[in-house]
């Protein structure tokens, strides 16, 4: 399944998430179906950090994000980040993962795509 999945997610997502939960809903609102998926970092550091200096320590709030729909049917990715801390400091350590678009709740992908058809949702708000 993570195979059949990696070709519509965004490149390298399934590399740094694992698939949690596949959820097929009904939007009651605009009366279609959509796709949850539930992704959850994996238990890995950002290369150059070790884990002699840094722990997990649970996860934050998870995230939605609007990606490409799939055959007709709107997809949301329900990100579920770690919370990496250093042993002595308490600095917190923030993954930086390029497939989310800075300050929108859509993939880089998608964002990117909406922009060259003149439909940016951001322009909108």
């Amino acid at each position: 399944m993570k195979e059949l999945l990696s070709l519509f997610l965004p490149e390298a997502l399934l590399n740094h998430f694992d698939i949690e939960l596949i959820q097929e809903l009904g939007e009651v609102s605009h009366k279609r179906m959509i796709y949850h998926i539930h992704l959850t970092e994996q238990n890995e550091l950002p290369e150059g950090y070790t884990k002699t200096n840094y722990e997990s320590k649970g996860f934050y709030a998870p995230k939605t994000i609007q990606d490409f729909p799939i055959r007709g049917k709107a997809v949301y990715l329900v990100v579920k980040r770690r919370r990496w801390r250093h042993k002595v400091t308490k600095q917190e350590l923030k993954s930086d993962y390029s497939f989310i678009t800075e300050g929108s709740k859509l993939t880089k992908e998608l964002s990117d795509f909406l922009k060259g058809t003149g439909r940016d949702p951001r322009r909108h708000h």
